[in-house]
């Protein structure tokens, strides 16, 4: 420790040092200023014209971004992914703006706005605001929305800008930004809105990657198609039958009613005399059923989305009826990978397996539960807000699992396999890039390590868990695990199907063909957003 005299001394070299740092920091900055008193002084000498009481309603009415959460309700209400995926992420970058702008940068550089007599009174906000005039928050939550959702939906986007872009303005117009501060603020934005893919990964393709299946049977007006029709799915109030059998009139089709065996009517319908190809309507659990028969009897598989989520149908890149109807009749297909589970139980004196097959995702732990506080919360918070928040509660109520991975002891809180590999690397899996690599993505969270649960919940809200030690990521051929303290539930494709105590995950040995149309031949159908 310093003597008292050599500490005051050190202290008074410090505060020297700092403010001598503070003033060339002020005397580089006075042209900055020089410029905004200059331009402020201009705006002021501008005679009265029709926009004076346009400015002050429209940056009014974008206080506690109230303007950009109506846009966003806006967007979301237009019914394209787009556009709610725009929303979303817009309204998470308005909220992360907001937060560095108002709660960090105002508090730590105060300066004053602008004075009162710079401007003419009926141009003036008659409620200025008492805080630190730099940075602009009305500036960085205006272009941390609009860049949010042309991020993903560029045109959505272009029509937002002069619109942010007046309300930027608008706080220079009414005397109490200075034009610097609203330079920062938007910059601010900006930037807060592409860091938001860090957390809300922006899926760069309306499709995965597949090898085109050269052999695809066509079928006009779906002759030789034979459907299964879930008749539980599809939008409220609408026979999805009906509108199969409308689009593709010569396919046969099997209602699947409440109640009935879904193997069972889908082996019926492969079995229909002329059966080409075989399809299904409902949710990716109806498509994990359909894709197995497929398989097993070696027919390309036709998938109409009609449930919750359609992950799969989101990865191929069939989103609707009509896109069905454009690649059946074309006869284009490509081939995709099929995941299968072999589930052995010793508890019960078993030694044959339960074969499930899974289209997209297996897991146990406290992954299954997550999936399922996700999808309770997306439709309020989003799909990643909701992963987030859904991951972190699952975490804090998880119990270790004592497991041995292909022969190594370990202890995790969840497990995740991937029919293909999954992106992002790193946070919650949102998407396939591929759909034919043959190989199983693996994820897990090991239980095993000092203050793992703690370090897992930090990596995910800081963006970093893929760097973390608790965190496990590979592809593998195939994967073995033996569950050490007996057998555990295993969720496929969001539905919990079976248990074991030994679980072997591995692609099938054969591709499924499924039907897609091809981009190349088939335009994107015209969309303004």
């Amino acid at each position: 420790m310093l003597p008292p005299r050599r500490a005051r001394r050190a202290q008074l070299f410090v505060r020297r040092g700092v403010g001598a740092g503070l003033r060339r920091s002020r005397r580089s900055l006075r042209p900055v200023g020089a410029l905004d008193r200059r331009i402020t002084e201009s705006v002021g000498r501008m005679p009265p014209n029709f926009l004076d009481d346009a400015l002050l309603t429209l940056t009014r009415s974008a206080n506690h971004s109230g303007l950009w959460f109506a846009a966003g309700s806006v967007l979301a209400g237009l019914g394209t992914r787009r556009t709610r995926l725009g929303a979303t992420r817009g309204v998470m970058a308005i909220g992360l703006a907001s937060l560095v702008a108002n709660g960090v940068l105002k508090p730590l550089f105060p300066r004053r706005r602008p004075a009162a007599e710079l401007l003419p009174p009926y141009r003036s906000l008659p409620d200025r605001p008492t805080s630190s005039s730099f940075p602009s928050g009305h500036s960085a939550s205006a272009m941390a929305f609009t860049v949010g959702v042309a991020l993903e939906s560029p045109r959505a986007g272009l029509v937002l800008a002069p619109l942010a872009a007046t309300v930027a303005y608008s706080r220079i117009h009414v005397g109490v930004h200075w034009t610097s501060d609203v330079a920062v603020g938007a910059s601010l934005g900006a930037a807060i809105a592409l860091l938001t893919t860090r957390w809300l990964p922006r899926r760069p393709i309306d499709e995965a990657i597949a090898r085109a299946w050269l052999d695809a049977p066509t079928l006009v007006e779906g002759e030789g198609l034979s459907m299964v029709v879930n008749m539980a799915s599809g939008r409220p109030g609408v026979d999805p039958a009906e509108e199969v059998a409308e689009a593709m009139p010569k396919a046969h089709l099997v209602r699947l009613e409440p109640g009935e065996d879904l193997l069972e009517r889908l082996k019926e319908a492969a079995g229909h005399p002329g059966t080409r190809a075989l399809g299904v309507a409902g949710g990716d659990g109806s498509v994990a059923a359909a894709a197995r028969i497929a398989e097993d009897l070696d027919l390309p598989l036709a998938v109409l989305p009609a449930g919750t989520l359609n992950h799969f149908g989101r990865d191929v890149g069939v989103y609707d009826l009509q896109e069905v109807v454009d690649a059946t009749g074309a006869g284009e297909a490509v081939a995709v990978d099929i995941g299968e589970l072999c589930a052995f139980s010793d508890s019960t004196g078993r030694s044959e397996c339960d074969r499930v097959v899974f289209v997209n995702t297996a897991s146990f732990g406290g992954y299954p539960e997550m999936v399922r506080l996700r999808e309770k919360w997306q439709d309020r918070w989003g799909k990643w807000p909701a992963a987030s928040a859904a991951l972190i509660v699952t975490l804090v109520q998880a119990k270790p699992i004592r497991v041995r991975i292909d022969g190594v002891e370990t202890a995790v809180w969840m497990l995740f396999v991937g029919n293909g590999p999954y992106a992002p690397a790193g946070m919650t899996p949102s998407y396939r890039p591929r759909l034919d690599t043959g190989a199983l993505e693996v994820r897990y969270l090991r239980a095993d390590r000092r203050f793992s649960r703690a370090r897992a919940v930090a990596g995910l809200l800081l963006g970093t868990l893929g760097h973390t030690r608790t965190y496990v990521e590979h592809t593998a051929k195939s994967l073995d695990v033996e569950l050490l303290e007996g057998p555990v539930e295993v969720a496929t494709d969001g539905e919990v199907r079976v248990s074991g105590d030994r679980l072997c995950f591995s692609i099938a040995d054969h591709k499924v063909p499924v039907y897609r149309r091809d981009e190349t031949k088939w335009p994107e159908r015209a969309s303004i957003w």
